[in-house]
């Protein structure tokens, strides 16, 4: 067998699921070998923190993607690449095979035929870090590189950079805020789930107890977010939008995030950010952040009451002697 030049890793669509699969990132990374990561375009600011071989724009239309990937890997030189799918979908493992990249993934949406290495999902539900991590860790096992831990670390731990942390530090100044002297709100979740808002109903209410009890409140909304951002939190500082890489450090600088359960609940775990993540809608045990500094108010079907969630805030803000 020809040793493996590089593998190329297909990383999810959404940011959280980014997030999610960074433990996976970091066990591929660890072999040494180079890495090349396939990802929408804003995961490239995101990751700048690691060493990567390479990073190719995934669009979502097979074709070009495939095209992109086989220039990539020409242009690089890799004979003998491997690929690794995290995402489920027919059309990745499309893209890989059809670009001359052999790939290893999960058997869903009838793509058993073009992965050179399918397995099977595992029958018990674990959460989506877990899953990805697994799928990782039989790969490795398959293609004769070093056994990987047999669970993956409990922190997703983003790897961020000095320019992150100027921006956002450059924002908060800006905006008159000091570092652990604000609690960042997300009160935005893009799309329905099963039909079903994700958003909870009393971020307005929350913000404006926060605020009479003298916490200074912020939001950084993504621009297509800005306005809901507002309608659901009207009399917190809105902050300009800033990058992920910047964002996820925002998290960090902030005294205390608190959001749905949604992207960024994901990356404040990814920083390693004290959060409260509300749960209405979704399941916490599949996606709920993965972090130690995360609390988990409600769950499916039952969204936390706004005086759970200020009581557990005001525990979370008291001063520490």
């Amino acid at each position: 067998m020809n040793p493996i030049s590089a593998i190329y890793l297909r990383m999810p669509n959404w940011i959280g699921d980014v997030c999610m699969s960074l433990p996976s990132l970091d066990a591929v990374l660890a072999t040494g070998l180079p890495v090349v990561v396939c990802a929408r375009s804003w995961a490239r600011n995101l990751l700048a923190g690691y060493e990567l071989a390479g990073f190719v724009d995934m669009t979502g239309r097979w074709r070009e993607d495939r095209a992109a990937v086989h220039a990539f890997k020409k242009k690089a030189g890799h004979a003998h690449p491997r690929g690794l799918l995290l995402p489920d979908s027919l059309s990745s493992a499309m893209v890989f095979s059809f670009a001359g990249i052999p790939s290893s993934g999960y058997k869903d949406d009838g793509r058993s035929l073009i992965l050179r290495w399918p397995f099977p999902k595992p029958a018990e539900k674990l959460h989506a870090v877990e899953s990805w991590y697994h799928l990782v860790r039989l790969s490795m096992e398959r293609w004769g590189c070093a056994a990987l831990a047999p669970q993956p670390a409990g922190q997703l731990g983003l790897r961020l950079t000095d320019e992150h942390r100027a921006q956002a530090l450059d924002v908060i100044q800006e905006a008159g805020l000091a570092e652990g002297d604000f609690v960042l709100v997300a009160p935005t979740a893009t799309g329905l789930h099963k039909g079903r808002v994700k958003v909870w109903p009393h971020f307005d209410l929350l913000v404006r107890r926060l605020q009479t009890q003298g916490h200074t409140v912020a939001m950084c909304p993504p621009p297509s977010e800005v306005e809901a951002a507002k309608e659901n939190a009207p009399t917190a500082t809105c902050l300009p939008p800033m990058n992920l890489g910047a964002f996820a450090t925002l998290t960090q600088l902030a005294g205390l995030v608190i959001c749905n359960d949604s992207g960024v609940s994901h990356l404040a775990a990814a920083a390693g950010a004290r959060q409260i993540t509300l749960f209405g809608v979704t399941h916490r045990e599949r996606t709920g952040p993965w972090s130690s500094h995360a609390i988990c108010l409600g769950d499916f079907d039952a969204w936390p009451s706004l005086e759970e969630v200020e009581e557990q805030i005001i525990n979370l803000l008291q001063p520490q002697h």
